[in-house]
């Protein structure tokens, strides 16, 4: 799948326009194939002079690259990667209403999970459904680290040798290769290769029929819904009963795959068909309403017609996937055999050498339908799909890298959240919090080696967005004539003192909650503005490499920056907030802190806002950061 499912994020509404969906999922089609570029490896797609200039043209913009149009360039990938890349019943499918990815690897739908970045709602829109609000990402882990938080890990898959150096590289974990139970005695042909994509769909169907014709069962293997539903009208014409198991049709899996080794038995299937399963030659006797002798002679009729035949009608990018397609025959001991269909119109031949082979078959008067059986062919194929593996490991090890930045973070910040949701006494935290914002304050404000340059003014004013400064320290002039030690030692007490009269005034149980609600609040709202900060920055950090430096250095530095940013902004509004928030009786049995509504905090930011956000919004680009800088989104954050 794409490098964005490696990622495994918790997904809430944001607010964002369908217009600009639509309208460019309508101009997209138009767009001719000299109009954008497509890169073989990462499969990124991009819009060449010509496109911008149709694009330009048609959505009436004078300047695309203009930084008041810059964003409508997002709209505009997304929509052309929906138009030319996604492609309905091999990445996706429509059911009831809604686009449900097909999983790559499984082909099982992937129900609840969804493209990032916009992508998504591209896909609805080209579909001419109802595109769903785009998503504001509140938490995000790779697979990676998320297997990494187990103390113990293991596995056993018939699979794991091709992927070795990945198991160790990331999770340190050694493959061991165990012997099979019995003998392997399957065959594995030779692969087939034809000039064109229907030659190869034609030779399929004609060896099925033969097979078929024999009595011997056949498993054929699909990459998509798609080209499944293809074989299935050739076969309907030649008259060869068969089932079809997809992600549509995946309803009687288990009675399909159980009964895919009786004689004459032909299933088409995607790549979800029974996986990890044995599939007995002469059907399961447990589902057939046969006496103990007729299945035997069943049985005993495939063994002697050679057992299960797989063929695989195309290669896909991972080896791993191709053996766990072989791997349906020729288990436990029993006979089978299996081969591959290929044409040089496969994606994984376009992708890596196919026009050149194309060339050479052309050149000796090789027609469509005429193959081509090659060891030297198969090898490149096998050397094609070892160059996919390495670039998607060294896409995941990428990304990994990256995630580690921000997995130290989130492991920071989950560490307060459990205080928080736990039995931690937080009164020492909130105190802590308090006493270090009274520091700031008169370091800003009364510094200890400047007594002349002292603003007592100003150092009352900022306070009180903290609490409500003592009788004897309201007074700017009493104020200078104290001392710094003093001024200090007085204010913390203050500030112990009015937790103590809250908390008796409160009572002990709704001070607790007041406390764990106001510091999750703040810790989730402002959480969920780094990671999208976070990943502004992942996206533009690559071209540091222009100035000749290491784009992931520079993450983890400005990334560092960053969240020493979002610390001071969590102790800063939960100290702002403790002492100017109330808790109702209905919202204390509810476990909700009420809005605050103090001029005090309304000073110390510019703006009115509530002490703990009740909901989160996607901020708008001209809206004024979250952080509290008093700039625009888009030139404090947003534009990271």
């Amino acid at each position: 799948a794409g490098q964005s499912l490696l990622r495994t994020p918790d997904l809430g509404p944001a607010e964002e326009p369908v217009e600009l969906y639509y309208n460019f999922a309508r101009l997209a089609p138009r767009l001719q194939e000299e109009d954008y570029t497509i890169d073989d490896r990462t499969r990124a797609i991009g819009l060449t002079q010509s496109g911008i200039s149709n694009m330009e043209r048609w959505a009436k913009i004078g300047n695309l690259y203009d930084p008041e149009n810059y964003h409508l360039v997002h709209y505009i990938e997304n929509a052309l990667t929906a138009h030319v890349l996604k492609k309905r019943d091999k990445d996706y499918v429509v059911r009831d209403g809604e686009v449900v990815i097909v999983d790559e690897f499984t082909g099982r739908l992937q129900y609840g999970r969804r493209w990032s970045d916009g992508l998504h709602q591209s896909v609805e829109a080209k579909e001419g459904m109802k595109v769903q609000r785009e998503s504001v990402t509140y938490a995000t882990i790779t697979l990676q680290n998320y297997f990494r938080l187990y103390e113990k890990l293991a596995g056993m898959t018939g699979t794991a040798a091709t992927e070795a150096e990945e198991f160790y590289k990331i999770y340190r974990l050694d493959v061991v290769v165990i012997p099979t139970n019995q003998p392997m005695i399957r065959t594995d042909f030779t692969d087939v290769i034809f000039k064109t994509e229907q030659g190869k769909w034609n030779a399929a169907a004609i060896e099925i029929k033969e097979l078929y014709q024999q009595g011997r069962p056949v498993l054929v293997g699909t990459t998509s819904i798609e080209n499944s539903e293809k074989l299935s009208e050739l076969l309907k014409r030649s008259s060869v009963p068969h089932q079809v198991l997809n992600a549509k049709l995946h309803e009687p899996e288990s009675q399909v795959i159980a009964q895919a080794g009786r004689p004459h038995a032909v299933t088409v299937a995607t790549n979800m068909a029974g996986r990890g399963t044995d599939i007995v030659l002469g059907g399961n006797p447990a589902g057939l309403d046969l006496d103990p002798d007729e299945w035997q002679r069943d049985h005993d009729l495939v063994i002697s017609l050679g057992g299960l035949h797989v063929i695989g009608t195309e290669h896909h990018e991972a080896r791993r996937v191709d053996n766990q397609l072989r791997g349906r025959c020729g288990r436990q001991g029993d006979p089978g055999s299996s081969r591959f269909y290929s044409s040089l119109e496969d994606d994984l031949m376009q992708r890596f050498g196919g026009e050149r082979i194309k060339g050479i078959m052309s050149l000796v008067g090789l027609g469509d339908d005429m193959p081509i059986e090659n060891r030297i062919v198969t090898k490149s194929l096998t050397s094609a799909q070892v160059k996919v593996e390495g670039h998607h490991f060294e896409s995941r090890k990428h990304l990994l890298e990256y995630d580690d930045v921000l997995n130290n973070q989130r492991q920071i910040a989950y560490t307060e959240r459990r205080k928080a949701l736990g039995d931690a006494e937080l009164k020492g935290t909130i105190l802590s919090m308090v006493n270090q914002e009274i520091k700031s304050v008169m370091a800003r404000h009364l510094p200890a080696k400047n007594i002349e340059n002292w603003n007592p003014e100003g150092f009352l004013e900022e306070l009180s967005t903290v609490f409500s400064p003592p009788t004897e320290m309201k007074d700017p002039e009493v104020l200078a004539s104290i001392s710094r030690g003093e001024i200090e030692t007085n204010l913390e007490q203050y500030a112990r003192d009015l937790y103590a009269a809250r908390e008796e005034r409160m009572g002990s149980d709704d001070m607790r909650t007041l406390e764990r609600l106001l510091m999750l609040r703040t810790v989730d709202v402002h959480w969920v503005h780094h990671l999208t900060a976070m990943d502004n920055l992942r996206q533009g950090i690559g071209l540091h490499a222009v100035g000749q430096r290491d784009p992931l250095v520079m993450y983890k530095t400005e990334g560092s920056r960053m969240f020493q940013a979002l610390l001071e902004r969590i102790h800063h509004d939960i100290v702002h907030s403790f002492y100017n928030v109330t808790l109702s009786k209905s919202q204390s049995e509810n476990g909700t802190v009420s809005r605050a509504k103090t001029s005090a905090m309304a000073a110390a930011s510019g703006r009115q806002r509530e002490a703990v956000a009740v909901g989160v919004r996607k901020t708008g680009r001209n809206e004024a950061c979250p952080c509290g800088s008093g700039k625009k989104y888009k030139r404090c954050h947003g534009a990271t």
